[in-house]
């Protein structure tokens, strides 16, 4: 015969102590003094008890879980935010139930409407490629759950963003590949309907604007920045034989279009120098190894859930909209001279 899970009544009986004492303790009450708390969580671990968290749940209508939504999770970028996340809402309290929508407007509605489900205290997440209304987040702020988008910022509803300055980065990107000598430079761009990439590709325009370059519309690309899409634009690129540089709005894309450019006889910088965005661990040891831009990830997961929580617990902790800072990391595919 099995044995039956340890209750509050069996430590009361064990202890000799009044059943109500012994759930305050458990349950941190200030009521109850340090000495007989000690005395009842030590009896508590020797019996084997575990705390019903369904029930205190539906008491305190928290579930201490909040949802991460990420597009991709193979994306280092991505599974370092995560840590960032999960490590903060730990020493937090909090449980993290993790979610990709795989660039997918469709999953990520669904993943939302299960969040909600599960009630979750709060969301974290960045939104899909696809994800240009933001209607289907409505449900959280329905019901009180706060969210807050990291890296790609969002305008729903009072909602707290933590993100890079994408201009300023892209900025600082184009303009070394101009002081290198590039006068035509090709821009790989993520959907302009998000602001990420909008950000990113002003960023781009300004710095050729400051250095007296021509803006051409037929040097911007716009797609999903998988590797295909690098390898097709590389393609597009060597046809027009005039580009110079290469600015990319993700490492994905600069790295499959560095590949298919040396597989085409096209020597890197010397003909075509390019630049990255995100610092993906490969393109520190391709060859020649990319400049790339990189962010704060781990600092991003981290910011990103302390305001989370901040706002969940309605406590003075920060809860506005924070704009971590990147550097560029030159490496060898730029080092013309």
């Amino acid at each position: 015969m099995l044995k039956g899970k340890t209750t509050i009544h069996d430590i009361s009986k064990a202890l000799g102590i009044d059943s109500s004492t012994v759930s305050r303790a458990l349950n941190n009450s200030p009521r109850v003094s340090n000495t007989t708390k000690a005395k009842i969580i030590a009896k508590a671990e020797e019996l084997g008890y575990q705390r019903n968290s369904l029930a205190s749940n539906l008491r305190t209508n928290k579930t201490h879980t909040i949802g991460v939504v990420v597009p991709r999770i193979s994306r280092n970028f991505f599974s370092t935010v995560i840590s960032g996340i999960e490590e903060t809402a730990y020493e937090k309290g909090y449980n993290v139930l993790i979610c990709q929508s795989l660039e997918s407007l469709e999953r990520e509605k669904k993943i939302i409407n299960t969040l909600v489900s599960n009630r979750v205290d709060g969301l974290l997440i960045s939104i899909s490629m696809q994800t240009t209304s933001f209607q289907h987040f409505k449900p959280f702020s329905d019901y009180g759950a706060p969210i807050v988008f990291y890296d790609r910022p969002c305008n729903f509803e009072h909602c707290t963003n933590v993100t890079i300055d994408d201009f300023e980065a892209s900025f600082k990107a184009t303009e070394h590949l101009i002081l290198n000598g590039c006068k035509h430079i090709a821009h790989f761009g993520g959907p302009q309907a998000i602001t990420l990439y909008q950000n990113r590709k002003k960023g781009y325009i300004a710095a050729l604007k400051k250095h007296g370059l021509v803006f051409e519309d037929a040097l911007c690309f716009e797609n999903q920045l998988s590797a295909k899409d690098g390898a097709a634009m590389a393609k597009t690129i060597l046809k027009m034989d005039k580009v110079d540089g290469i600015y990319s709005a993700n490492d994905t894309a600069a790295i499959s279009a560095l590949r298919y450019l040396k597989n085409n006889g096209v020597a890197v910088p010397e003909d075509i120098a390019i630049v990255g965005f995100n610092n993906d661990p490969i393109s520190a040891v391709i060859e020649p190894a990319l400049t790339t831009i990189n962010q704060p990830d781990f600092e991003m997961g981290k910011q990103a859930t302390t305001r989370l929580i901040a706002h969940i617990e309605n406590k003075n902790g920060p809860t506005n909209s924070v704009i971590l800072s990147s550097e560029l990391l030159v490496r060898d595919s730029t080092k013309r001279f």
